[in-house]
């Protein structure tokens, strides 16, 4: 059953929506005056004209779209950006150019996505040791198979 999330809209672009049924997430467009042009490395942020509200219990996370980063390089930094459920700001994107040439975003550019998610809030137990695994306290790679 689907959740529902009170949205703002300055801009004359549609709403986010889910492409297909099996989408987690949907598509933000860069709301932008004209072109703008990321040199390589270098970063923006892109504002996409919505704010949203949030219930308590869900998140909303700003995600990189892989075709965006697959064939030119932008992708988003601090990825997965979090909305929390108290913030209205407007939602914006900090988009880098990994790539070696210099990128143009365009005006209503779909330049992120946003997944919602609910989320749990933790309550901290100290403890003097943590339960055994196989795996112990080993780090990156310590799963792989040789």
């Amino acid at each position: 059953m689907p959740v529902s999330v009170r949205i703002t809209n300055r801009t004359d672009q549609p709403l986010p929506r889910y492409e297909t049924m099996g989408s987690a997430g949907m598509d933000l467009r860069a709301v932008l005056e004209a072109p703008v042009v990321l040199q390589p490395l270098e970063r923006m942020l892109i504002p996409t004209g919505l704010s949203i509200e949030l219930p308590m219990g869900y998140e909303a996370q700003v995600r990189p779209r892989s075709g965006l980063a697959l064939k030119r390089g932008l992708t988003m930094l601090n990825s997965p950006g979090t909305i929390d459920s108290d913030y209205r700001g407007e939602i914006g994107c900090i988009v880098v150019n990994l790539s070696n040439e210099p990128q143009t975003i365009d005006p209503g550019e779909r330049i992120a996505q946003l997944v919602v998610a609910r989320h749990e809030r933790v309550e901290w137990v100290l403890v003097d040791a943590l339960g055994e695994t196989d795996r112990g306290s080993g780090g990156f790679g310590s799963t792989q198979t040789h």
